[in-house]
Formats: C-alpha cells, structure tokens, sequence
C-alpha cells in the first residue's frame, strides 16, 4: 500500500505549472512563485485555466503522481493518467464482475449498505451530541427511516432497484441536513442538493470537498492496481471515474459532509468568501478554497481505527485501504467486499 504523502493544491486560477528537474514550477504572470520537489508528491490538483508543460504531465504520468484539472467551482475538467502497471489479471476480473449486472449488484450492495449505514451514524451522533438543539424525535424518525433503507438494500436484486432505496435513503437523510447545520443559519442553510451548478454556499463546500474525496479515491484504485474507470453501481462512461464514485459512496457522509458541517459550525469560513454569478452559481473565492483545502489536509491526517482491520491509521488512508480490500475481494482473497462502516 502507497504511503500518504500530499497533495499539492493550486488554487490561483491564472498559474503555470512546468518541470525544471526534478521540480514543479509555479509560474503566475511569468514570475516563479515557488517550486515544490516532485518526490515528496502523490497528487497535484490545480484549478486553473493556464494549464501545465507537456514534460511536466509526462513526468507526473511516469512517477504515478495523479494530476486533475478543476474548474474553480471545483467542477472535474480532465486527470492526466500515465501508462497502465496495474497487475491485468486483477483488472481482467474487475471488467468480468463490472459486464455482468448480478454481480456487480453484489458488490454495489455492500456500497451503498456502507453509505447508509455512516448516514445514519451522522444523524446519531448529532442527536447524541446536540440533543437539546435539535428537534431528536425528528432525528431519530429520520434514523428508523435509514434503518429501514439498509434492509431493503440487502434485499435489492438488480441495480435499478438498489438505485431506487440509495436514492429514497439520500433524501431521507439530506432532509434532515439543514438541522445539523447549527452556526451561521443565515448564510449557511441547505434545503436540497444541487450541484450542476450549486446554488447556495452549503452545496458549494458539498461539490467542492467531493471533488477532492473523488480525486484521492480514484489515485487509491490506481494504486492498488484496479481501474477507477470502470465500476459497478455507477455504469461506464467516459471521462467518469466510475469505480472511484462507487467507492466514495461510503464515505460520503462520514468523511466529506461532516467535514462541511465542522467548517461552518466553527466558523472557519463565512459568507463573505462566497460569490453568486449571474446564473445562479455559488462559487467560492481564492481564500476561502485556501481554507478549505488547508482544513482537508489536516483532516487527514487525523487518526482513527479502522472498523474492519482494527488498527489505527490516519483519515487519509482510508481510500487506499478500501481500495486495498476491494482488491482483496475481487482477487478472490476475501469472501466479500468490507465497506467502511464507521463507528
């Protein structure tokens, strides 16, 4: 398994990315910012419009240094990917399990059992935590309602009908999103998910910090030596890192949307550094991505233990562990895929 190194974020839109040696240039208005040593990386993320050098992707691409490109919504443009060395007996089987729809249903189940199950672990933990600010009793409707969803999952038989209960189990528990919500209700509310754009600043933070989760998840696949391309509840299409999507279901809202929900409730960001364009957009401003990205970081690195392996690691990891167990799973070396179901 791959080391947690980092992430280089670039969040100016008008910088140049090059190659000097072994070094990335950031180049802004044809003065060197800084330079970074390409060793000490895993991942570069850039939301920009300049763009990068042909040497400078060709050398990500060599090292397997994953490089994604933004927009500074945090909307996915394009990911530099070099030649393939995961192991083809293992990708072989991944593409034999993603053609047939029975199988592929089984594996999706255990995602979606995972996303659940941590959505639910939201809601408790909030009533637990906050229970003379928030309406419990609506909680804890919301949490049987999740409950209910898990069973019906299990008993899914194809992946439309396991479509159906993840979606119903969504807005069951995004309906209840704006409660956990408890500082800056003014300017933070959340009363539905868009994204295509995001409309408010609570679906802004959501698109912008799962665009990073998706980023990692798909450099963890890859890692392990499985095609983030191709997965099983979400269908191929191209340009889409479908297996990274599936896989980041589980960890949607343990990871990602308590990461939002911690930002605004300790006022680590607020309302000025958010901008609507004239289409309805909500887009963030240079600082505030900043910010955000820097909180990321910290989180992590973060430790926790893990609930499958029972051993402590950090936050960071736990991408590559599950894409290390999926690997596991498909090799034939578990007997079913483990989802991350925190606790």
């Amino acid at each position: 398994m791959r080391k947690l190194l980092n992430t280089l974020y670039i969040t100016s839109p008008d910088t140049y990315l090059s190659l000097d040696g072994e070094n990335i240039v950031i180049i802004k208005e044809n003065i060197e910012v800084t330079r970074v040593p390409l060793h000490n990386l895993e991942g570069i993320i850039t939301f920009g419009y300049t763009g990068a050098s042909p040497a400078l992707m060709g050398a990500c691409a060599k090292r397997n240094i994953a490089l994604s490109f933004m927009k500074q919504n945090g909307r996915f443009l394009a990911r530099v990917v070099g030649e393939v060395r995961g192991n083809v007996t293992l990708r072989k089987s991944q593409y034999r399990i993603s053609d047939s729809v029975n199988e592929s249903t089984k594996i999706a189940k255990n995602f979606i059992t995972g996303k659940i199950y941590n959505a639910r672990w939201v809601v408790e933990r909030a009533i637990r935590d906050y229970a003379m600010r928030l309406d419990a009793e609506k909680l804890k409707g919301i949490s049987k309602s999740l409950v209910n969803s898990l069973k019906l999952v299990e008993q899914s038989e194809d992946l439309e009908q396991l479509r159906g209960f993840e979606g119903e189990a969504a807005s069951q528990y995004f309906s209840i999103f704006d409660d956990l919500i408890l500082q800056q209700k003014e300017f933070f509310y959340f009363h539905s998910r868009n994204k295509r754009p995001p409309l408010d600043n609570v679906n802004a933070m959501l698109s912008f910090v799962y665009t990073l989760l998706a980023h990692d998840v798909a450099a963890a696949l890859e890692t392990v030596g499985l095609d983030p391309y191709v997965g099983f509840l979400h269908r191929d299409r191209p340009g889409r890192v479908s297996l990274a999507l599936d896989m980041m279901e589980e960890l949607r809202a343990v990871y990602a949307d308590r990461f939002v929900i911690s930002l605004i409730n300790k006022r680590e960001i607020n309302e000025m550094g958010f901008t609507q364009k004239e289409n309805g957009a909500v887009i963030m401003d240079d600082d505030t991505r900043k910010t955000v990205l820097k909180a990321w970081q910290s989180r992590k690195q973060e430790l926790i233990t893990h609930p499958f392996l029972q051993e402590k690691l950090e936050w960071g990891l736990v991408p590559y562990v599950q894409a290390m167990l999926l690997a596991r799973f498909i090799r034939g070396d578990l007997d079913g895929y483990p989802p991350f179901m925190w606790k």
